[in-house]
């Protein structure tokens, strides 16, 4: 699988990699089995950089991803999680479903950018990971916390890349204003932008990713398929982890059409659209299994023709 590396070149990706939210347990169970079953797929497909966050079922999204890792060649995939909530130990029972994962609420979550939250957050990171080290560190969803985030835990995370300690840091989120922020104020290697750079949402390609391009940076795309939408577009179907509106599946429905028209699947599509921007460097798809992994993979190695691109107009 083709793979680059971000920003400066400290982080090599495949061009195709793995997002761990799912492992995490979100909106449904799975076991630790079928969790490691769609990790070892992933490497099977030729997956070398995996991404997860403590936000993700609580910690289990790492556990299980330093478990399915722990055997490989540390210096043969790159691995990167999150900071900016820290989890703290909670009593009185019930789930974690209103923050979308199906785990026992053992933990609550705490937003904070200062400088020393970022550290606890690595070193409690690295310990449910069972691994030597973490690659690279984004700034999780920072929205509300913009100032601080710029303010206190960029430079503490500058400080951790100088001391080598991680090799590379950056930041993720679903909105583009702040991400081509990060860009044009710090030396971020690389930002994760989620659900903003698809066939149904270009808002990427305004601002943030010729700012990338111009500064030589790195943008991994995230939430391709728009949490649902893009994978299997039907009425009931979600977006940006809602019920899509009418005119968005009418969209959607008539984009798989174009497709079908070039004998492509839209999965194909979703997939292949954003590495066609010379910014992107990596796809980030999150699977439950490795039957969904072993899909998506033979759906990234789809060609998609020119002549679709445009007919879409994209």
């Amino acid at each position: 699988m083709r793979a680059t590396s971000l920003g400066a070149g400290r982080c090599p990706v495949t061009a195709l990699s793995l997002g761990g939210a799912a492992l995490g347990n979100l909106f449904t169970p799975l076991s630790d089995e079928t969790a490691r079953g769609a990790v070892d797929a992933a490497w099977d497909a030729g997956v070398r950089y995996f991404d997860t966050a403590p936000h993700y079922g609580l910690g289990l999204s790492e556990r299980r991803l330093g478990a399915a890792l722990r055997d490989r060649p540390r210096d043969a995939y790159t691995l990167s999680t999150k900071v900016g909530r820290i989890l703290e130990p909670r009593e009185g029972g019930g789930d974690d479903l209103a923050q979308g994962f199906a785990v026992p609420a053992t933990h609550r979550r705490r937003w904070d950018f200062s400088a020393d939250a970022v550290r606890r957050s690595i070193e409690a990171s690295l310990e449910r990971l069972g691994l030597d080290r973490i690659d690279l560190v984004y700034l999780h969803d920072p929205d509300d916390h913009g100032e601080q985030a710029l303010r206190e835990a960029y430079p503490a995370l500058e400080r951790l890349r100088a001391e080598g300690v991680v090799r590379a840091i950056g930041a993720g989120m679903n909105r583009t204003g702040l991400l081509t922020r990060f860009l044009r104020e710090s030396d971020v290697d690389a930002v994760l932008c989620a659900g903003r750079y698809s066939l149904l949402d270009q808002r990427a390609a305004d601002e943030l990713l010729p700012e990338a391009a111009a500064r030589g940076k790195s943008v991994v795309v995230g939430g391709v398929f728009n949490s649902g939408l893009l994978a299997d577009p039907r009425p009931g179907a979600t977006y940006d982890y809602a019920a899509a509106p009418p005119e968005l599946v009418e969209r959607a429905l008539k984009i798989k059409a174009v497709c079908a028209g070039h004998g492509v699947a839209l999965r194909a599509a979703a997939l292949a659209f954003p590495m066609r921007h010379p910014a992107v460097a990596s796809v980030l798809a999150g699977a439950r299994s490795a039957a969904e992994v072993a899909d998506t993979a033979a759906m990234f190695a789809t060609p998609v023709p020119d002549a679709l691109w445009e007919e879409l107009g994209i």
